[in-house]
């Protein structure tokens, strides 16, 4: 089921997500529906918290990049209870990012080129791993989400100045995106 993307302005988007465990109700379908929902609405990473559910849960679809990144050909994967425990701030990289809640805003954002991450799996199976290049900037992304952060946090002043009429607007539910939303108000 194709679930409606929760629009900056939504309460749950700044909370902190709690972990899980293998019991947690209806967890296969939520994820099956967390894929649907990414496919549908175009994107690349999608964090339990757009979708309402305050829990530490990310889905990421890097395959749709693979024809201008073919190392990423095949990588879909689950991220539950995902931690970073560390990054490496001895070299950062600067890109343009975006976000299915934050609608028709994008904005360069300055971040560590190499992260330590924990996370399980589907099957609850625990990785304790080194991650680089872009993987390290969309994993940051996600994981933001799960600690009521979004990518904009990470921008200056005075660009979060210059986007202001655009936040307050998207809090207005005055904006239009391709996919299902869930605007503050309408």
């Amino acid at each position: 089921m194709i679930l409606p993307i929760y629009i900056y302005g939504q309460p749950v988007l700044r909370k902190v997500a709690e972990d899980i465990t293998p019991d947690y109700p209806e967890l296969k379908q939520l994820i099956a529906d967390m894929w649907e929902t990414l496919a549908e609405s175009e994107g690349i990473g999608l964090a339990a918290p757009q979708i309402g559910r305050a829990i530490r849960l990310s889905v990421i679809d890097l395959d749709v990049l693979s024809d201008d990144m073919p190392e990423y050909k095949g990588f879909k994967q689950v991220f539950i209870n995902p931690h970073i425990v560390e990054a490496d701030d001895s070299k950062t990289d600067s890109s343009e990012e975006g976000c299915l809640s934050l609608p028709a805003i994008h904005e360069k954002v300055v971040r560590p080129t190499r992260i330590h991450v924990e996370w399980d799996d589907e099957q609850f199976n625990h990785h304790d791993e080194w991650i680089e290049g872009y993987l390290a900037r969309v994993m940051q992304h996600e994981f933001d989400h799960l600690d009521g952060k979004m990518f904009i946090d990470h921008i200056s002043p005075l660009r979060k100045q210059l986007i202001k009429s655009k936040l307050k607007a998207l809090t207005q539910g005055r904006y239009r995106c391709g996919y299902k939303t869930k605007p503050v108000r309408k």
